[in-house]
């Protein structure tokens, strides 16, 4: 008895130190590369600064609460789609923001030799991202 109940409280310390540990590395990692205050400056928002702060604290908890708990998700098909837009725009202007912040796309296309073609470039990741997507959700999840 003693010794399952040992055990669980090693789990419950081993899990709660590893939480920690990635948490603060998310954070660091967007505090460093300035991700978020690069975006509110994007989007010209702000006088919202506060509202993206509680905005992403309360989005990683409650996140963090779904991953643990067993919800069955009884909606119709339109929310859901609805729900995975937002996840969508979510990862893709952090995706954004972090190119961004990093200069990615023009130290791309000097090193491959499309300063001509940022468009283009742009363009081709955006569709191949969208194609991809469809096709991740027409063949593997099927509605």
């Amino acid at each position: 008895m003693t010794e399952t109940i040992l055990h669980n409280f090693l789990q419950i310390i081993i899990g709660f130190s590893g939480g920690l540990a990635v948490g603060g590395g998310f954070v660091a990692f967007i505090t460093v590369l300035g991700i978020i205050p690069r975006l509110i400056q994007l989007s010209k928002t702000e006088k919202y600064i506060k509202v993206f702060g509680a905005s992403v604290i309360f989005g990683l908890l409650f996140g963090s609460y779904l991953s643990f708990a067993e919800i069955p998700v009884y909606h119709p098909y339109f929310f859901l789609a609805i729900v995975g837009m937002f996840h969508g725009i979510f990862n893709g202007m952090l995706a954004a923001a972090l190119t961004e912040v990093l200069n990615v796309f023009p130290i791309l296309t000097k090193r491959i030799g499309f300063q001509g073609y940022v468009i283009t470039l742009l363009m081709a990741i955006v569709f191949g991202k969208v194609i991809g997507s469809l096709f991740q959700w027409v063949i593997f999840v099927r509605l």
